[in-house]
């Protein structure tokens, strides 16, 4: 049986990143003769078995045809009599169409070592148009090597605009473009997703509501960058400074779309986005199956993220109405997510990367000045409903009111 290491994990060696999955390709061997062997097949759509001791993924040499529109519109071949060379034409790049054989010599037959050494992510063959996941997948790995400096081959970018051009991209269903979608999120530069998505013309067939923040102006006296698609880059770089959380990330790319549907005469003002922005988050949430947890921060961060940057201006009632929005006054409840966040849009901009902003501050202190007043008293004194309700608020407001004049005098006497 001849075996091949494969794809991620040399790619990966090479570079000199941690291995953390490995995957083998089988020449010569059937179906049959893998059962034999004690392998457990786990593939659906393409012979794909587990290793009987070390669990790892032995797929045979396989070759594929297109015989459909989308990505599901293929017929494998997987026979004894494909080579690791048909195989390994048939993937997405050239840094992942290499293989190590058992003496661990390196197979490469279509320059992939090179391309590596050179930072350049290229098609292996046309065969990567019949395939629209591979636009998602481009894009994906943008965003894991951008920040080694690799870049998109210009004859791919043109492959992928093309395939936009006829449609192939419209195939993709909602569940693999959001899988890829959340997985960049966690990648080291995410924002090389989307300018890859768009540069192809991807971006505004996946995520329209993204991609028309893009030429929309704001205020150069609030935004130097003045394009709010710039600005949501840049807030998507700070939101990975400040976070590794996807989730987070998500709220920071999401929390400007309603400046992409401002009337043009009402240019470069943006009154109101905050609302108008809730049912383009909606639409894409729906369209993409996103996550609840994904869609219920993005939803707090659109609507008050403008509350949070004026939060040291806010009447100290406004501030614990804020909280009970924000559903912050409970015990074991966090807001942090949506600090994190807002502080990311703050420091999106250029010139405002490292300023500080007490305002998170100061609503982490006054959360926990709410939650210190204690509702045993007041029950024992028979409030009870909404009463308890409004005398918990009243209290709540002057202690806040009472902190947030000493939160105000130890910041500008310097000890914060």
């Amino acid at each position: 049986m001849k075996t091949y290491l494969v794809g991620g994990a040399v790619r990966d060696s090479l570079l000199g990143r941690p291995v953390e999955e490995r995957d083998w390709v089988v020449v010569g061997e059937t179906p049959e003769s893998m059962i034999a062997r004690g392998f457990k097949p786990v593939g659906k759509d393409f012979p794909v078995f587990l290793h009987p001791e070390t669990r790892d993924e032995y797929a045979l040499a396989r070759t594929e045809r297109k015989t459909a529109p989308g990505y599901r519109g293929f017929v494998v071949h997987a026979e004894p009599d494909v080579t690791l060379e048909q195989d390994l034409l048939r993937r997405d790049l050239t840094i992942n169409a290499m293989a190590l054989d058992e003496e661990g010599r390196l197979v490469d037959p279509y320059g992939g070592a090179r391309d590596l050494k050179d930072r350049i992510l290229r098609h292996v063959s046309p065969a990567f148009g019949e395939d629209p996941v591979r636009i998602l997948r481009v894009a994906r790995f943008a965003a894991r090597f951008a920040q080694l400096g690799f870049r998109v081959a210009a004859e791919t970018s043109d492959l992928m605009r093309s395939m936009v051009a006829t449609g192939e991209v419209d195939a993709l269903v909602p569940e693999r473009v959001w899988a890829e979608l959340a997985r960049a999120l966690s990648e080291p530069t995410p924002r090389a997703f989307f300018e890859v998505l768009r540069e192809c013309g991807a971006l505004a067939r996946l995520c329209p509501e993204i991609d028309r923040l893009f030429g929309v102006p704001q205020p150069a006296e609030h935004h130097p960058e003045i394009d709010t698609g710039i600005h949501t880059l840049l807030v998507l770089d700070q939101a990975v400074r400040l976070s590794p959380d996807p989730v987070v990330r998500f709220a920071a790319l999401t929390h400007d779309l309603g400046k992409g549907l401002t009337p043009k005469e009402l240019w470069p003002k943006h009154h109101g986005h905050e609302k108008l922005g809730l049912g383009a988050l909606e639409n894409l949430c729906l369209r993409l199956k996103v996550p609840n947890a994904y869609r219920k921060l993005a939803e707090k961060v659109m609507r008050y993220h403008g509350h949070c940057h004026r939060a040291l201006e806010l009447r100290p009632a406004t501030v614990v109405d804020l909280l009970q929005r924000l559903d912050a006054l409970r015990a074991h409840a966090s807001m942090e997510g949506f600090l994190l966040a807002c502080e990311a849009d703050a420091k999106g901009r250029p010139g405002f990367e490292n300023r500080p902003y007490p305002q998170a501050e100061w609503l982490r202190t006054a959360r926990e000045t709410a939650l210190a007043i204690p509702v045993q008293p007041l029950l024992e004194k028979g409030f009870k409903g909404e009463s308890l309700g409004r005398e918990l608020r009243r209290q709540r407001i002057d202690a806040v009111k009472s902190c947030r004049r000493q939160f105000l005098e130890s910041r500008n006497s310097g000890r914060m």
